[in-house]
């Protein structure tokens, strides 16, 4: 008796369950930055958001820091040191540009009048990312600075090294 009750108190509720206004289900927009901190005063907030591709896993992300400057004939670059953080919560990686300092540069002897506009980098030692078109590369930059951005994908044949 007690079975027949329990079994006539469930299919009453599967059948409430079955009519009741379905809920849409919730999808994340993963190219959102909302989960992202604001940019804090004196910094601005870049996010790299990549397309989806075939083969994401052979492309790569080189992403360039720097800034446009009037310089001479010698080899420019930016001092400066770029941290990863970690989203509390939700394991993502942002990149915060903690510093910057100096235009660091060669010193030949330059001809007059050859200045010309560059932009010019910062020596990151972030390396290449991986591409992941699911979420955005977010970083955060000195307002002066610019983050740019290369996609790296292989597009000639594969060779075989020789053995020596």
């Amino acid at each position: 008796m007690k079975k027949l009750l329990l079994l006539a108190l469930l299919g009453v509720a599967l059948t409430a369950c079955a009519n009741s206004p379905k809920m849409k289900p919730v999808t994340q927009n993963a190219n959102d930055t909302a989960p992202f901190p604001n940019a804090e005063v004196g910094f601005t907030r870049y996010a790299i958001h990549l397309p989806t591709i075939a083969n994401e896993n052979n492309a790569k992300v080189e992403v360039i820091i720097g800034k446009e400057m009037n310089v001479d004939c010698n080899l420019q670059n930016l001092g400066g040191v770029v941290k990863q953080e970690e989203l509390k919560g939700w394991g993502y990686s942002y990149y915060v540009v903690e510093k910057t300092f100096g235009n660091i540069s060669t010193l030949m002897a330059c001809p007059e009048g050859k200045n010309k506009n560059q932009f010019v980098t910062i020596n990151h030692k972030l390396g290449l990312f991986n591409y992941n078109s699911s979420l955005p590369l977010v970083f955060y930059v000195p307002n002066d600075l610019q983050v740019k951005y290369r996609v790296w994908q292989p597009k000639s044949k594969i060779m075989q090294a020789i053995a020596e």
